[in-house]
């Protein structure tokens, strides 16, 4: 499982590939979120910094679902479109492989409540070779992999 070098979640540095969870996506959207400020700050440091980011389609699923109920039909699709056209950001779109890897996540943290989405995540950020992930929660570092955080 992936750990962190130092065994911490604080990363100094932007990682070279970060992926970036639902939970980040919509932070960085909604400026009445909770951790706006950190996520906001967090994509200006990462993109300054020119860090690939990668993120899936069933994650952006979870967002558009979110804003779809939360912020109404337009939101929804503008976030989507905002997205779609980044040219730093790489959709990875869940395959068959991803699927096997995400059960084998699943089983291996069976204990944990994990959704599938997260174990996909996982899959993909093993395969893209993510350094670290940009999320409010903990599953991330329960699967191994460290969150980023500014400073």
């Amino acid at each position: 499982m992936p750990r962190s070098p130092h065994g911490t979640s604080r990363e100094r540095g932007v990682p070279g590939r970060l992926f970036v969870d639902s939970g980040a996506w919509l932070a960085l959207v909604s400026a009445r979120d909770q951790h706006h400020a950190e996520a906001d700050t967090a994509f200006r440091t990462a993109l300054a910094q020119r860090a690939a980011l990668f993120t899936t389609n069933l994650i952006l699923a979870e967002v558009h679902r979110l804003l779809l109920f939360r912020a109404g039909p337009r939101a929804a699709a503008s976030a989507l479109v905002r997205f779609e056209s980044s040219d730093r950001l790489t959709i990875v779109f869940a395959t068959e492989a991803h699927h096997r890897a995400a059960h084998v996540w699943l089983d291996r943290l069976g204990d944990q409540e994990i959704s599938y989405t997260d174990a996909v995540s996982f899959a993909v950020m093993a395969a893209t070779r993510c350094a670290a992930a940009l999320s409010f929660d903990r599953d991330f570092e329960i699967a191994g992999f460290p969150l980023w955080r500014v400073g």
